[in-house]
């Protein structure tokens, strides 16, 4: 059991302590949940509340709260500090020594210093894997793929041919690097050409063969990203698809074929970027946004939940709604809807008095 003075703690976190009780904290916890051993995690005000009931002996809290007889750690950023007492309390999941006796490496296959693989593990021709990375079971790493150092693979990741993959990255559960991406053509226009192109669908059921388009790019990933569970990243049709450093995927998004994601993005659960899109750096894509085809989206750009994006913006852009629009249009629509209904209120109370009226002048 990990167990940290209160000292300690206050010293990794940066917060100032002010001790009515010196405790052994083994665990920390909201305050409902804590225990004498337990630092309650007093973050908000609500939690703030809970600590006149809990059990706990000591809180972390937001830099001005001090409570008379308890002992607190304050800090100026409590987000930020949660993050450093988790660290330091977390536990990485266990991971076999060396190679398994039931991975298949491949003899051309190089692996570095202290690589870790796990049960049923699958290492393809001539493919490369850094000093100190870890791979747990059942992922399949291609041919010619790259793998830099001290990354950490989760079971069941499946890496395409020729993949490359940077320092320190963490890929979960069941991700998907370098699939074939989604790309067809017809021998002659179709349906989505028409519409695109006249705003309508002038000729229906004809049968059309639909060829697949190869694609013969790879996958490129930054040093430092995180990918969620079963996030798919497609490969390039002729380009490669990128994703810089520093990016944090969440689960469940889809990354279509030559896409080129910045540096520092936040793309957050269930998001789609269709092909070919371009996505700056430190932009944040939030839950069940869809973006379309071959749109950018600039630097420090914030797109909220349920967008959906299908034309371009420029740099620290605010974009909502479905077609999205710029925040300040989307308030303004939402206030004419508002006036909107309350005119057609109006209208409907004068309405009898209106049509009274219209019969009274009628010829």
């Amino acid at each position: 059991m990990k167990t940290f003075t209160l000292e300690q703690i206050a010293q990794i976190t940066g917060g100032m302590l002010s001790k009515a009780k010196d405790v052994a904290i083994t665990n920390i916890a909201p305050p409902a949940l804590a225990d004498e051993n337990t630092l309650a995690l007093a973050l908000g005000e609500e939690e703030i509340a809970n600590l006149s009931s809990t059990k706990a002996q000591a809180a972390l809290v937001p830099l001005g709260v001090n409570i008379d007889g308890f002992t607190t750690i304050e800090v100026e950023r409590p987000r930020l500090a949660m993050m450093k007492l988790i660290t330091m309390f977390y536990e990485e999941p266990h991971t076999n020594a060396g190679i398994h006796p039931t991975a298949v490496v491949h003899p051309s296959a190089k692996l570095g210093e202290n690589v870790s693989l796990g049960p049923n593990v699958v290492v393809a021709e001539n493919a490369v894997i850094g000093d100190n990375t870890k791979i747990l079971a059942n992922s399949y790493i291609g041919n010619d793929v790259v793998i830099g150092n001290k990354c950490f693979f989760h079971a069941n990741v499946n890496i395409g041919d020729r993949v490359k993959v940077g320092n320190e990255v963490i890929l979960h559960h069941g991700v998907s690097l370098g699939a074939d991406g989604f790309s067809f053509v017809t021998e002659n226009p179709n349906n989505i050409e028409q519409a695109r192109k006249d705003g309508e669908i002038k000729e229906g059921n004809v049968e059309q063969v639909i060829f697949k388009i190869p694609s013969i790019g790879s996958v490129v990933i930054g040093n430092n990203v995180e990918i969620g569970a079963n996030t798919a990243i497609d490969r390039g049709t002729i380009e490669n698809t990128t994703i810089g450093d520093n990016t944090k995927i969440d689960d469940l998004v889809m990354i279509g074929h030559n896409c080129r994601v910045g540096k520092g993005c936040m793309i957050v659960s269930q998001v789609g970027i269709a092909g070919s899109c371009v996505i700056g750096d430190r932009v944040v894509i939030a839950g069940q946004a869809g973006l379309a085809d071959h749109i950018s989206i600039g630097d420090d750009t914030i797109i909220a939940a349920k967008a959906g994006v299908t034309k371009s913006f420029p740099a620290k852009s605010i974009v909502v709604g479905a077609p999205a629009v710029p925040r300040k249009e989307f308030i303004k629509q939402l206030k004419v809807m508002k006036d909107a209904g309350e005119l057609i209120a109006k209208f409907k109370k004068y309405e009898p008095l209106l049509r009274t009226f219209e019969e009274g002048h009628a010829e």
